[in-house]
C-alpha cells in the first residue's frame, strides 16, 4: 500500500515539504503543467491538503472526495470555508500558539512607532535634518496613561494585554462574549472605542468581521485615538480609515495588514500619521519554522491517530 497522498495547492514554507517527505506523497499542484488533470486523476487518493493561503471552498473540496483534513499555515484561516469543510466531514486546522508572542511583540513595536513617530524620526535623521541642528519636533502623544481597547481577546490579544500594562496602559476589550478576566468588557464596539484612545485589532478576518471597524467606530475613537491592526485588513473599512486620518478624526494608525494586500491604498502611503508594515507580524525564521512544523504535526497526528492537534472551532463537532 502506498504512502498517503497530500495535496499542496501553492508554495509553502520548505519545512512543510521536508516534514512530510518520509511519510506522505506530496503533490505540489502549482508545479504541475495541468493542475486540473492532476486533481481529476488523483481525486480518490488525496486525503489531506496543506495550504499556506490558497482559497479552499466547498466546490474545491467537492473535487476531492477523499480529503478529510485541511491543514492551514497561520492563525487566520479566512481563505478557507471552514463551515463548508465541516459540512463535508473535513477537519480544518490552523497554527495557533506558536506565533502568539511574535505577533504580540510586533503589535507593541508598531504601537510605539505610531505613538512616538519613530519611523518618521529615523527618516528625519537619515535626511540630515538633525545634523543641521534642527531637533525632531516633539510628538503630540505618549504611551503611558493611555487606555487600550482590544478587539478580539484571544491568545494574541491576551499576550498584547500582558505587554502593555507595564507601560502604564489600562486594558478593556470587546468580544462576542465576556471572558473570565479582570479587564472591562464592552458588548458594544462603538462604546468601547469612545472610552479608549488605542484600538488594538486582533480579531479574525472573514465575512463576519468585514468592515467591523467603520466610520462610526473611528469617529467614536476620536481625535486622540490611535488604531493598530495586526489582524486582517478586511476588518477595517480602509477608505473610512483614510478619511479619518486625513481629517484628523483620529490621531494616527499603525497597520501591519491591509484590505487588498499586498496592494496598499495609495492615500495611506502619503499620510504622515500612518505607520505601515508589510505584514511581518510573525515573520521571523524561528516562528515561521514552528508554524510549518505544526502544519506537519497536524497531518501526522491525523494520519496516525485520526485526530489533529489544533482544529479550528468549526471543526470541533466532527471530532466528538
Amino acid at each position: 500500500m502506498g504512502l498517503p497522498v497530500v495535496l499542496m495547492p501553492g508554495p509553502m514554507h520548505p519545512a512543510v515539504a521536508e516534514g512530510l517527505a518520509d511519510h506522505c506523497e506530496l503533490i505540489r499542484l502549482w508545479e504541475e503543467s495541468d493542475p486540473d488533470a492532476v486533481l481529476a486523476a488523483r481525486r480518490d487518493e488525496i486525503v489531506a491538503v496543506a495550504t499556506g493561503g490558497t482559497a479552499i471552498d466547498g466546490p474545491f473540496l467537492d473535487r476531492l472526495p477523499a480529503v478529510r483534513l485541511v491543514a492551514s499555515f497561520g492563525v487566520g484561516y479566512d481563505r478557507i470555508d471552514a463551515a463548508a469543510a465541516a459540512a463535508r466531514g473535513v477537519v480544518v486546522t490552523n497554527t495557533p500558539g506558536v506565533l502568539d508572542d511574535e505577533v504580540a511583540d510586533t503589535a507593541l513595536g508598531l504601537l510605539l512607532m505610531t505613538v512616538r513617530e519613530l519611523g518618521r524620526a529615523e527618516q528625519y535623521l537619515r535626511e540630515g535634518k538633525w545634523a543641521e541642528g534642527r531637533p525632531y519636533p516633539l510628538t503630540p502623544a505618549t504611551l503611558h496613561g493611555r487606555r487600550m481597547g482590544i478587539l478580539g481577546l484571544g491568545r494574541i490579544g491576551q499576550a498584547i494585554a500582558d505587554r502593555v500594562q507595564p507601560f502604564g496602559v489600562t486594558v478593556a476589550y470587546h468580544n462576542r462574549h465576556p471572558k473570565d478576566v479582570s479587564y472591562q468588557y464592552y458588548s458594544s464596539l462603538v462604546e468601547m472605542a469612545a472610552d479608549v484612545d488605542i484600538l488594538m485589532i486582533v480579531i479574525p478576518g472573514g465575512d463576519n468581521t468585514r468592515h467591523l471597524v467603520d466610520a462610526s467606530v473611528l469617529k467614536a475613537l476620536g481625535p486622540d485615538g490611535i488604531l493598530i491592526n495586526v489582524a486582517r485588513g478586511t476588518v477595517v473599512d480602509e477608505q473610512a480609515l483614510v478619511d479619518a486620518l486625513r481629517t484628523n478624526t483620529i490621531l494616527s494608525a499603525g497597520l501591519d495588514v491591509f484590505e487588498h494586500e499586498p496592494k496598499v491604498h495609495p492615500d495611506l502611503l502619503t499620510l504622515p500619521n500612518a505607520v505601515l508594515l508589510p505584514h511581518v507580524g510573525s515573520a521571523t525564521i524561528p516562528t515561521r519554522t514552528a508554524m510549518a512544523n505544526l502544519v506537519v504535526d497536524n497531518i501526522h497526528h491525523w494520519l496516525t491517530h485520526g485526530t489533529p492537534l489544533t482544529p479550528v472551532p468549526e471543526s470541533t463537532d466532527l471530532l466528538k
